[in-house]
């Protein structure tokens, strides 16, 4: 039996230790078994049940090939320890598991973990920004601005609407963006891709937004250099110079010219030693404690260009020095698993899964530590190590969309006189959001006065023809029934509109009642 593909959603990392709990009871064979002269029914040794679970998660889609066996035997310590499995003389809640022969059994009832009953992160819909927001101006402040007459024939030409002349429009220039403004409008748009790519209704279960400082978007997008790293204003929360030294070495060897210390037998292990003993001593995991939850549901996408798309991100919401630590330690991790060059740094296992193993931890954990915590950081970490270039990138397709939104908020508008903000009569205001039933409301209370003087323009114009009169009453009454049935109720007020003149064509009817002259032939005509 396999695991099934846990997607994104709220409480994966339960939903991923009680899926391996009822798979992990209802396929691990069990038999009779015989210790110290007494047969035990229905049991299992340690070492089958390292075997069997190994290989069970190995070929899960959730967790992949780089389980270790190292790993499932922790695994299996943590489920004598929450009862999951029990000694054959029924003693649990201690960490003792051993890969030997020691006889272990299923408890009667399964104990499955409930869902946690937290709270979800109350936080509202994330609105774009309103100019309302800013607590530096007041929500109502009058903005006087100069209007600009704009009389170009070309713009009047292509503008022109049907159903009257165009009046003469002005440009008002738009109020300037202040920095709070662009900030929100890139945490806006970055949460709301993030939640499109995971599929979700909302982000509320799997991360806090409130914690997500839009100054880390931007820092992250604008302040890079030639590589992609990402560059801090403050030197005090770099890495420290003897380890960017030590990193830079194992990540070029064996071609390191920087470093002024002899080499010797060893000397790559002892440097990369110094460089996991550092990272361990870390309070915090570089992707921090409260995006665990994002990061564990990016996991769970199945294509791998969506699970590279929601990695991009999440790295984006990481504060400036997290991100420049986790870029360049995935650049050495990946230097190193790929240097063919590069001596064994372990006696048991390769480079590249001791990369894995001494990093996962330092770069994913829970505040809490979960149960299935390594085995979720070892499965992120050799995911990212492998698309390391294109995650820790910034994603071209949302900053374009962001800078088009943010120069389009820069634009000017054009507005007509008559309108809700004329420039000629009111300076101009900023208005808050509505709800959805003031607009309906204001939709349908909303004066018609300007309208009904286009109608009369239309009636009262000499200058244009019959016929061009027509076509324009034709198109304002498809347009605004009623204010036209309204004005003009009956066809016989629309006749008097257009009262019946005299034409030459009828002048010259009289002539055509006549029979027409004909001449005829006579033989004398003949030659």
């Amino acid at each position: 039996m396999e695991h099934r593909m846990i997607g994104p959603g709220p409480y994966r990392a339960t939903k991923l230790w009680n899926e391996t709990i009822e798979l992990f009871r209802t396929g691990m064979p069990q038999k009779r078994h015989r210790i110290h002269f007494k047969i035990y029914e229905r049991c299992f040794t340690a070492t089958e049940a390292v075997d069997w679970l190994h290989k069970l998660l190995q070929c899960s889609q959730n967790f992949g090939p780089e389980v270790t066996r190292n790993q499932t035997i922790q695994l299996l310590k943590k489920f004598q320890k929450n009862h999951v499995i029990e000694d054959v003389k029924g003693k649990w809640g201690k960490e003792d598991f051993e890969d030997n022969g020691w006889l272990y059994r299923f408890p009667s009832t399964s104990p499955l973990k409930p869902y946690p009953k937290r709270p979800t992160y109350k936080i509202e819909p994330l609105p774009f920004p309103q100019w309302s927001d800013q607590a530096s101006a007041p929500s109502h402040a009058y903005i006087p601005v100069k209007p600009m007459v704009m009389n170009s024939e070309l713009w009047y030409k292509r503008h022109s609407i049907a159903i009257g002349e165009v009046p003469t429009c002005r440009l008002v220039q738009k109020r300037e963006l202040t920095s709070a403004h662009v900030e929100g409008i890139w945490r806006s748009r970055t949460l709301v891709h993030l939640q499109k790519i995971l599929g979700l209704d909302s982000l509320t279960d799997v991360m806090d937004a409130k914690r997500i400082d839009p100054k880390h978007i931007l820092h992250n997008v604008y302040n890079t250099n030639k590589h992609g790293i990402v560059v801090l204003k403050e030197s005090s929360k770099e890495n420290p110079h003897w380890l960017l030294s030590a990193m830079k070495s194992l990540a070029n060897w064996p071609n390191c010219c920087d470093l002024n210390q002899p080499m010797y037998s060893g000397f790559e292990r002892d440097v990369f030693k110094t460089i996991v003993d550092y990272h361990s001593y870390l309070k915090e995991p570089l992707l921090t404690f409260h995006l665990f939850d994002v990061f564990v549901n990016a996991l769970g996408l199945q294509k791998k260009h969506n699970a590279i798309e929601a990695l991009q991100v999440c790295c984006l919401l990481l504060p400036p020095e997290n991100r420049r630590k986790l870029q360049l330690l995935m650049r050495m991790m990946s230097k190193i698993s790929l240097n063919r060059e590069m001596p064994p740094l372990c006696d048991s296992i390769g480079n590249r899964a001791l990369m894995v193993q001494k990093f996962s931890r330092c770069i994913l954990r829970s505040k809490e530590e979960d149960d299935l915590d390594e085995l979720l950081s070892t499965k992120l970490v050799t995911f990212m190590m492998d698309n390391a270039q294109d995650i820790l990138s910034v994603p071209i397709g949302l900053k374009s969309t962001v800078e088009d939104y943010v120069a389009h908020q820069r634009r000017v508008q054009i507005k007509y006189p008559g309108s809700d903000m004329d420039t000629t009569l009111n300076p101009t205001f900023i208005q808050p959001q509505i709800t959805v039933h003031e607009y309906e409301y204001q939709k349908t209370s909303r004066p018609l006065d300007p309208l009904k003087n286009v109608l009369e323009e239309i009636i009262s114009n000499k200058q244009i023809s019959a016929k061009e009169k027509k076509k324009k009453l034709k198109q304002f009454q498809k347009a605004y029934p009623q204010i036209y049935k309204e004005r003009l109720p009956t066809p016989e007020c629309e006749a008097a509109l257009f009262p019946e003149k005299t034409s030459l064509k009828s002048q010259f009817s009289f002539f055509t009642l006549k029979r027409p002259f004909q001449f005829h032939r006579t033989r004398s005509f003949r030659l």
